[in-house]
């Protein structure tokens, strides 16, 4: 596979920290809210947590105190995910946030864009787009919107947790994979600028390549970049458990791959997996394959004794 060209930024940290959002508000189905939880207690967990430069920091949860609405709920909650990302950074850690609906992105790369000064590159690996507004869902889930808001479209409550206005550049933002979506989130993103690689594109070409052309607007990015993956992006009939599955979609090994080559690129400021499921997994196949995309980007090391 064809090396990314490294951003002028900071390469990645030795330690790898991980930060759980638990929550299901954004999304029509709740039960992702159980993700982090789940794998934490998973057999999957405890085989990786001997890694001496791998932690668990801390879990977070949405706050449901009476009266709050799910928006409000969501912001509290990515208001203080966006802290605990850029307190990880401060500490010289390599945050990897554990969801959680794909809403919790609106913290996770707001408190890395605060760290960094300056809007990052984004590679979004999903079955969907998640670039909704208020006024074009057609749900109202605000896991449908979260990339939109880091872009600087949205509710204003949901935007600002790190930089003003945007997080995000969207010349050095590539949406991999999307297999379903609507025509709405298709033309913003396409007048922001923003390069969409699609399923059918990627079948045309091979994975490794849509992957290496992605790497490379997003790397380009001159203050660093960061990689949030939906488990929805894999083919459920490997993957099942996640939050909402689509037909078809990527293979495993060639994303656990594209991630080791990915994790040697300078530039390389976090990575978010989000929306598992739980309650759908199959013999925890899921948790075995979040394990395995957290190893493809952790430090070597020798197991603690």
């Amino acid at each position: 596979m064809p090396q990314p060209t490294p951003p002028r930024s900071p390469s990645l940290p030795r330690r790898l920290r991980i930060i759980g959002a638990a929550s299901g508000v954004g999304a029509q189905d709740h039960e992702c809210e159980h993700g982090p939880v789940a794998f934490h207690r998973s057999q999957a967990w405890h085989e990786l947590e001997h890694h001496p430069l791998i932690d668990w920091g801390e879990t977070l949860y949405a706050p449901d105190r009476p009266g709050l609405s799910p928006l409000e709920r969501i912001a509290q909650l990515c208001a203080r995910l966006a802290d605990a990302v850029a307190q990880a950074r401060a500490a010289g850690e390599f945050p990897l946030v554990l969801g959680g609906d794909h809403s919790v992105a609106i913290g996770t790369w707001s408190g890395v864009a605060r760290t960094a000064g300056e809007p990052l590159g984004l590679l979004w690996i999903d079955a969907h787009m998640d670039s909704h507004t208020p006024e074009t869902t057609h749900s109202g889930a605000i896991h449908g919107m979260p990339l939109a808001c880091l872009l600087g479209r949205g509710d204003k409550r949901l935007l600002g947790f790190g930089l003003p206005g945007r997080q995000l550049l969207a010349a050095h933002t590539v949406v991999l994979g999307p297999r379903s979506y609507e025509t709405e989130e298709a033309e913003l993103l396409q007048r922001l600028g923003v390069r969409v690689i699609g399923a059918e594109e990627i079948a045309a070409k091979g994975f490794a390549a849509a992957f290496a052309e992605a790497v490379a607007i997003v790397a380009a990015a001159p203050h660093g970049f960061g990689l949030t993956l939906d488990l929805d992006a894999f083919d459920p009939r490997l993957v099942p458990g996640v939050g909402s599955p689509e037909p078809d979609g990527l293979g495993t090994w060639e994303v656990i791959e594209g991630l080791r080559a990915l994790a040697r690129a300078p530039g390389l400021l976090a990575l978010e997996i989000v929306e598992y499921n739980p309650d759908r997994d199959r013999g925890g196949v899921t948790a075995d394959l979040i394990a395995d995309l957290i190893a493809a980007v952790a430090p070597p090391g020798r197991a603690r004794g």
